[in-house]
C-alpha cells in the first residue's frame, strides 16, 4: 500500500446497489461487470489525483488531499458508469458518500470517526447518487467543479451517530437525479434510527400518559357498579372501628 496521507483529508467511500440482483441475473457475467465498475472508479480516482485505500467485495474506499478533486472524481465515475455498456440493459449504479475530516493514520491504514462517518454517508446514498457531508460542502461550496452543484437534502440519522448529519446531494449536469432520501429529520422531531435511550424516553412518556388517564376510568367503572349493585357512591360506607380484645386474665390453679 502506498504511504497515505494525513491531516486534514477527503474520504470516498462507493458501493454497489443492489449487487445480489445483479448476481442473480447475471450469473458467470457478474464477475466482468463488477471488474468494469471497479475499473471506472480507479481510472477516475487515479485522474484526480486520488489514493485508493481498499476494495473489498462491493466497496472501494479512496483519499484525496482535496476535497475537490473527491467530488469530481465521484461525478467523473458517476458519468462513466452512466455512460458503460451493461449487459441485459441492466446499469450498475453506485451509491457514493464522501466527508473531509482528520483521521488518525494507523499501521494498517485509516482510524477514526471521520472514517466510520463518511462510510455512514455512503450507506445512506441511493444508487446513482453522491452525498458529501456539510463539512465537505464548506470546503466546495465556494469552488464546486463545473457541471456541479450541491443541493441540500436535510439532514438524516447515520448509523451510531446520535447526532444528525446534515447532507447534500452531488448534482451531475446531464445525469438524472436517483431516488429521494427517506428519514430526514426535521428540527425537533424524533425520526426512525433515533438513539435507543431517546426510544425509549418516548416509550416512556407515551406509556405514562396512558396510565394517567386510568384514574378516571376506574373510578367510572366502580361508580357503575355501586350504581347496579342500587349503592350509591356519593354516600360513603360508615366503617366501624374494629373492637379491641381485652386479654383475659389468667387462671391461678389451685393447690
Amino acid at each position: 500500500m502506498a504511504e497515505l496521507p494525513g491531516g486534514i483529508v477527503t474520504f470516498l467511500f462507493t458501493d454497489v446497489e443492489g449487487s445480489t440482483q445483479h448476481q442473480r441475473r447475471l450469473r458467470e457475467r457478474w464477475a466482468d461487470a463488477h471488474a468494469a465498475q471497479r475499473r471506472l472508479l480507479r481510472e477516475a480516482v487515479a485522474e484526480s489525483g486520488g489514493n485508493e485505500v481498499d476494495a473489498q467485495g462491493d466497496s472501494f474506499f479512496a483519499v484525496f488531499t482535496g476535497a475537490r478533486s473527491a467530488v469530481g472524481a465521484a461525478a467523473a465515475a458517476q458519468r462513466s458508469l452512466h455512460e458503460e455498456a451493461w449487459p441485459d440493459e441492466g446499469d450498475i449504479r453506485l451509491r457514493m458518500g464522501i466527508h473531509t475530516g482528520e483521521p488518525i493514520v494507523g499501521e494498517e491504514g485509516y482510524l477514526g470517526l471521520a472514517v466510520v462517518r463518511a462510510a455512514r454517508i455512503c450507506a445512506v446514498a441511493r444508487g446513482g447518487q453522491v452525498l458529501v457531508s456539510e463539512a465537505t460542502r464548506a470546503v466546495v461550496r465556494d469552488a464546486t467543479p463545473d457541471g456541479l452543484s450541491l443541493l441540500d437534502v436535510g439532514e438524516h440519522l447515520l448509523k451510531d451517530f446520535d447526532e444528525p448529519e446534515r447532507l447534500f446531494e452531488v448534482v451531475i449536469a446531464g445525469l438524472t437525479r436517483g431516488e429521494p432520501l427517506a428519514q430526514a429529520a426535521e428540527p425537533g422531531q424524533e425520526t426512525v434510527g433515533a438513539s435507543r435511550g431517546s426510544e425509549l424516553a418516548v416509550r416512556a412518556l407515551a406509556l405514562a400518559g396512558q396510565l394517567e388517564g386510568l384514574g378516571p376510568a376506574i373510578e367510572r367503572e366502580v361508580g357503575d357498579l355501586l350504581l347496579r349493585a342500587g349503592i350509591d357512591k356519593a354516600v360513603p360506607v360508615e366503617s366501624k372501628p374494629a373492637k379491641r380484645l381485652k386479654p383475659k386474665p389468667a387462671k391461678r390453679l389451685k393447690r
